[in-house]
């Protein structure tokens, strides 16, 4: 059953107020980050993977061709606007509504009417063509949801990763993620990341009838 893609840039108020589903923190560390990917010191040295283009039927695609698309780069942008968290993605042109801080009933991208200690993330996707780099240009924490492989994903299987700014955060091909949660008002990032840019969606709020609430501050201990 084929499904229309996300309309990513809207009202908040679009959304309708739904359960919360608490996702949980981990610290990002060379430990807890294998599987999904890998912490980067220098941006230069990181390799995206590129994904081989899946074969039709029985015959194989040559093992010469299929991955040259290379990738594109660009700045993400994370904005926050009162209660409502943007991002653009220079390197893809999008531009996106990634999220609240409130329920969407009650967010206002005008004025912030309560502290930025989460983020109630409605959507997710995974790039199956190749991975993805996120590195920290302004040297500031930054918190990423992200989820292993897999179509059947659920609620439970997310955790987001907190960064402390001096290390980006690579993640392979097909890992559930969104837009980077800037822990201050605004952040840029260098976005390296396949050129052919295929997209998988899973809108939580759809499927699940639930936001994730992903934490953007550690418990202090």
């Amino acid at each position: 059953m084929s499904q229309a893609a996300p309309t990513y840039i809207f009202e908040a108020s679009e959304k309708p107020s739904l359960q919360l589903f608490d996702v949980p923190l981990i610290e990002a560390t060379d430990d807890t980050v294998k599987g999904y990917g890998w912490l980067v010191d220098d941006p230069e040295s990181c390799e995206i993977e590129i994904v081989r283009w899946p074969a039709q039927g029985w015959r194989p695609v040559d093992e010469d061709t299929g991955d040259e698309g290379g990738w594109v780069e660009g700045i993400f942008h994370g904005n926050w606007q009162g209660d409502v968290l943007y991002g653009s993605n220079e390197a893809v042109g999008g531009h996106y509504v990634l999220g609240w801080s409130t329920d969407p009933q009650n967010a206002s991208a005008e004025r912030q009417t309560v502290p930025r200690d989460q983020v109630l993330l409605w959507h997710l996707n995974y790039h199956p063509d190749g991975g993805q780099l996120f590195y920290p240009l302004d040297n500031a924490p930054f918190v990423i949801p992200a989820a292993l492989p897999g179509d059947d994903l659920t609620p439970d299987q997310v955790v987001a990763f907190w960064c402390d700014g001096s290390r980006g955060l690579y993640i392979h091909p097909n890992i559930w993620h969104e837009g980077i949660f800037p822990v201050t008002d605004k952040q840029r990032f260098l976005d390296r990341q396949g050129r052919v840019h295929a997209r998988i969606s899973c809108d939580i709020g759809k499927e699940f009838g639930v936001y994730l609430s992903v934490p953007l501050r550690r418990e202090a201990g």
